[in-house]
């Protein structure tokens, strides 16, 4: 059991029978009474977003979630299978799992993924990979005094604002974290 003042963004918990993560987190404290936690939630299960209200000294049950690397194979249409780093063993996550981050599944990336109690409930991307760019305006000259960026395509589908010199065929470096140009490979 935790403390509802040790949840942090990115903390994992059961509460009410449900397998939560929290995904937005605030402190207020009032004129007088116990202090206010709010936080926005994801059910793992489910994927669906609520936001619950907890007073201080409330406790959740903490839950620890196996951590390990595994390489991305391919997609069945139903599930993406992932390869074990270690023993070579498939396994298959279902779509939900990864609704808010597919673009970023290229073949053979390692990602680690996170189980409890056998089942994928989430996963962890690096900080940064590469894509191919296949999708891109052309540039026009003089349009540089601004700074200006144009959208591309990626190979898996995933659109990023770029500088204008980038053009089809270029690999670029991409931040997973907000979806953002890094720099050009």
């Amino acid at each position: 059991m935790i403390d509802v003042n040790q949840l942090r963004r990115g903390t994992t918990f059961l509460y009410d029978g449900n397998l939560l993560k929290v995904t937005e987190y605030s402190h207020s404290k009032p004129g007088r009474g116990k202090a206010n936690i709010k936080v926005s939630v994801r059910n793992m299960r489910t994927g669906s977003n609520s936001q619950v209200t907890f007073t201080s000294g409330d406790r959740v049950e903490d839950v620890r979630l196996d951590k390990r690397p595994f390489q991305y194979i391919y997609d069945d249409g139903r599930f993406y299978v992932f390869m074990d780093n270690e023993t070579f063993a498939q396994k298959q996550v279902a779509h939900a799992v990864f609704s808010d981050h597919a673009e970023y599944l290229v073949d053979n990336v390692e990602i680690e993924l996170l189980a409890y109690e056998g089942e994928v409930i989430d996963y962890d991307l690096p900080k940064s990979m590469e894509f191919e760019v296949v999708e891109a305006e052309n540039a026009v000259a003089g349009d540089t005094a601004t700074g200006a960026t144009k959208e591309i395509v990626t190979e898996t589908g995933l659109k990023v604002r770029t500088p204008l010199f980038i053009k089809v065929g270029d690999r670029i470096k991409v931040n997973t974290d907000s979806g953002t140009y890094i720099t050009r490979m």
